[in-house]
């Protein structure tokens, strides 16, 4: 049994991610930044801040890994993502990072990022940046760490888990749902594979 740190533990990725481990039989804390409204999580919540490298230093000890599935939408993106990632790092020391990535940063099968190739949406632009950055801070650390995202996107009309995954190159119509991604996730913490890297994930053809 593995003890786990969850940021962002009360979105759709956090969720599946806390029970996912839970289904293990891990010991999970969820750090949100208002636990009371997250009573609802069957696991010990917690407030957390992960743009604060000593709130993260504190609630990470004793853990053994932790996953980041964290946004703002109240903040400037170019701003959060990296002050997240920067104080991850500066808080995390040698404990295991699992981060919920972007899947318009993952290179299709031709090595071209997905967010670069023709006809692709670029009104979020800035967003695929600013996760860019934060990526960037991952590699430039000794921090272990992999990012994992779905190779296309989240499969809302068929949310259950399947208990299956596959890593594949971005297709901008691939699809996961949330609780097989997070097998993903967990599978990086009981197994680690992968290391300064990002993978996608999409469910068995």
């Amino acid at each position: 049994m593995s003890k786990v740190l969850v940021f962002g533990a009360g979105g759709r990725a956090g969720r599946a991610a806390v029970d996912e481990a839970r289904r293990r039989g891990h010991e999970v804390t969820a750090a949100v930044r208002t636990p009371s409204k997250y009573s609802d999580l069957p696991v010990e919540v917690v407030a957390g801040d992960v743009t604060d490298p000593s709130a993260i230093a504190d609630l990470a000890a004793g853990h053994d890994a932790v996953i980041a599935a964290v946004y703002d939408g109240g903040s400037d993106p170019a701003e959060f993502f990296p002050k997240a990632a920067q104080a991850l790092v500066d808080g995390l020391g040698k404990t295991r990072l699992v981060w919920v990535g972007l899947t318009s940063l993952l290179p299709t099968e031709s090595g071209v990022l997905l967010m670069d190739t023709p006809g692709y949406p670029q009104e979020y632009r800035g967003f695929f940046l600013a996760h860019q950055a934060a990526a960037d801070l991952f590699a430039e650390s000794e921090l272990d760490w992999v990012s994992i995202a779905p190779a296309g996107d989240f499969d809302h009309a068929h949310p259950e888990r399947t208990g299956a995954y596959r890593i594949a190159p971005a297709v901008a119509d691939s699809r996961i749902s949330y609780a097989d991604l997070a097998i993903a996730l967990l599978d990086e913490i009981d197994e680690p594979r992968q290391h300064g890297t990002r993978i996608g994930v999409a469910q068995e053809k």
